[in-house]
Parts: structure tokens; C-alpha cells; sequence
């Protein structure tokens, strides 16, 4: 039988299932280099992703001398296509991570994405990884409407509804996921290994852990 206290277990994408830091950065710089600006590197870079591509190009934009607005939509443009072009040359998942996944579906667990990456480039990220079919649904920045992105409750509602109902939990690595998950009231564990915009601990998430081998007994610890 079954014990495992939680129906459902929702991961935020960028920085918590998948490493796209290398990817997302070469985007980025892509954009930068386009109007002279000096490149940044892949750790300057992943702090500012976790509030979608047009957020990450603003951060981006402001480390390297500002940004006004009708350039920042350009630019943004001219990311998100070469982003599209090159969305899985380096991305992939964090150790154990897939471990968990195959250890979910053993016991019956549904896992799903929930991202405010755009769902479209979601689903083709983890398309080209063939990973897609492992997730019960993918559920974007862009998917619920305007301003109901993370940390909105909205799209951890939604992932609930669409996994049918029953006890949930969810993974991320940033304070938009952590705060949509107590928006939404489920349990919530966050990733030290993420893109962290302040230190793991400032979060507040229920839980921390270092390393997916963690995740099943932490979510069993604080189900208890």
C-alpha cells in the first residue's frame, strides 16, 4: 500500500527539474552582443531567471548600462528566437532528479510542470529532451492570462485541477515559486542548487533540499 502522503508533486522548471542556465544565459548575451553591450556569464545570469525571459532581458539589460523600454521588446524578440533556436543545446536535468520522477510513478504520484517560462517553449524544451511524457501537464507564464503567472496561486490551482484533485506539494527554486505555492496553499520544498535570487534560506519554504536523493524523505517528513 501506498503511503506516501501527497497525490500530486509540481516542479517549477528553470533552475529546479532542468539546468537551462547555460542556454538561457547564451540567449541573454545573445541579445546583449547585438547592441555592443558586454556579455555576461552564466552565474551572473542565474539570478535573474526565474520571472520569465522578458524579466531575465530587463535584469540583463540593467547590469550592463539600462534600458528603455521600446528596446527592451526588441531585444526581447530577438531572445526569444534565438532562444527557440537553441533551447536544449546544454539544458538537462538536475542529478536524480529523473530518479524521482521514475520513483513517483511507482507509487502513483502525479508530477507536473508548472513555469513562467512561456508554455510553448516549455513544452518544446522538454519535447526535445523527451521528457514531455513524463509530467501529467505543463503549465506556463503565459498559460493562465495576464498576471497570473507565479507567485500568483493561480497556476498551482490549476495544475491541482488538472491532476485531478488530492494533497500537493511543489518544488522550486526561486520566491515566485515558493510564494504561488503558500498562495495556493500547498506544501512546498525549495532547491539550493537552483537560480537563487537571495540565499535559500530567506525563501521560506517548509523545507531545503541540496540534492534530489533528498526529496522523497523530505516530503514524507514534512507530510507526516
Amino acid at each position: 500500500m501506498n503511503d506516501f502522503p501527497y497525490a500530486i508533486v509540481g516542479f517549477d522548471l528553470d533552475g529546479t527539474f532542468l539546468d537551462t542556465s547555460q542556454d538561457l544565459a547564451a540567449a541573454v548575451n545573445h541579445a546583449l552582443g547585438s547592441i555592443g553591450r558586454p556579455l555576461l556569464t552564466v552565474e551572473q545570469v542565474k539570478p535573474m531567471i526565474g520571472g520569465g525571459a522578458k524579466h531575465m532581458l530587463s535584469q540583463g539589460m540593467a547590469a550592463t548600462g539600462g534600458c528603455e523600454p521600446a528596446e527592451l521588446d526588441r531585444l526581447h524578440a530577438l531572445l526569444l528566437s534565438y532562444y527557440e533556436a537553441n533551447i536544449s543545446t546544454h539544458s538537462q536535468p538536475y542529478p536524480g532528479a529523473m530518479t524521482a520522477i521514475d520513483a513517483f510513478d511507482t507509487m502513483g504520484v502525479k508530477v507536473a510542470i508548472v513555469t513562467n517560462k512561456l508554455e510553448a517553449l516549455a513544452v518544446r524544451l522538454l519535447t526535445e529532451l523527451d521528457l514531455l511524457g513524463r509530467f501529467v501537464t505543463v503549465i506556463g507564464g503565459d498559460t493562465m492570462g495576464p498576471g497570473r503567472a507565479k507567485p500568483a496561486a493561480d497556476p498551482i490551482i490549476e495544475m491541482i485541477a488538472r491532476c485531478g484533485g488530492g494533497r500537493t506539494a511543489f518544488v522550486g527554486d526561486s520566491i515566485f515559486d515558493i510564494q504561488a505555492a503558500k498562495n495556493a496553499g500547498v506544501a512546498n520544498v525549495a532547491c539550493s542548487f537552483g537560480f537563487l535570487m537571495q540565499p535559500v534560506a530567506e525563501l521560506g519554504a517548509d523545507a531545503v533540499i541540496d540534492h534530489y536523493d533528498e526529496l522523497i524523505p523530505t516530503l514524507r517528513r514534512i507530510g507526516a
